[in-house]
């Protein structure tokens, strides 16, 4: 598979397997994500794999909820919410597994790390990051294009560190006429803040229509 060519999201298989094989270059990402595709390195060792799954996970951000424990925790001050100032330490937070049950790899590879971190300097992947006591205690990251954000992963090594940052880009990106996260697929978590999944056509109607806003959501941010 070159890096500029992908067969239409529609001949992914029932799991959303779309293509196996290209780069992760930076332009072969911005293809990708244009074209509503993502990449997920599942095998262990071999070729890297693109999906385009048949529902994706949506959190539309005049449905996104939270409980009474986490707005309390909001309320108090003894943290600060950053924006891209520790990008790469993000991306290594989300690829540690050693504070996740159950969980004994991340498909966060030193690759993945590398592609995404040339995609941050070229201005279109972001980090939030919660620090508390000038220690950074939960982050999460994401691509930006026009007007959509596809969130990619998230860590904590505080409790509810993670969810203070989602909070955050959530209110960040309301004001800024954004009107959904695309969460890809729908987690527990996810699911209770209020995510949930529609039609393959539907998602691609609706990135197409954010996609031809231009401009940065993030410019006041640079990396």
């Amino acid at each position: 598979m070159g890096s500029e060519y992908f067969p239409p999201v529609e001949e992914a298989d029932e799991w959303g397997l779309l293509a196996v094989g290209g780069d992760l270059s930076v332009e072969t990402l911005l293809l990708a994500y244009r074209s509503g595709i993502f990449p997920w390195p599942v095998f262990e060792s071999g070729p890297l794999a693109w999906f385009a799954p048949p529902e994706r996970a949506l959190l539309f951000i005049d449905e996104f909820r939270i409980g009474r424990s986490l707005t309390k925790r909001i309320r108090k001050a003894n943290y600060e919410i950053r924006v891209n100032t520790s990008f790469v330490e993000v991306l290594e937070g989300c690829a540690d597994v050693s504070n996740r049950q159950g969980q004994h790899r991340t498909w966060i590879t030193a690759e993945m790390i590398q592609a995404y971190r040339e995609l941050h300097y070229a201005g279109f992947a972001h980090s939030i990051e919660c620090w508390e006591q000038g220690e950074l205690t939960g982050g999460l990251y994401g691509v930006a294009i026009g007007r959509t954000f596809a969130g990619e992963s998230m860590f904590y090594r505080r409790p509810e560190a993670s969810k203070l940052c989602l909070c955050f880009l959530v209110d960040y990106l309301r004001a800024r006429g954004v009107s959904w996260i695309d969460c890809q697929q729908l987690t527990p978590l996810f699911e209770r803040f209020g995510a949930r999944l529609i039609d393959r056509r539907d998602y691609m109607r609706l990135l197409q229509q954010a996609l031809r806003s231009e401009g940065t959501l993030f410019g006041e941010y640079p990396a």
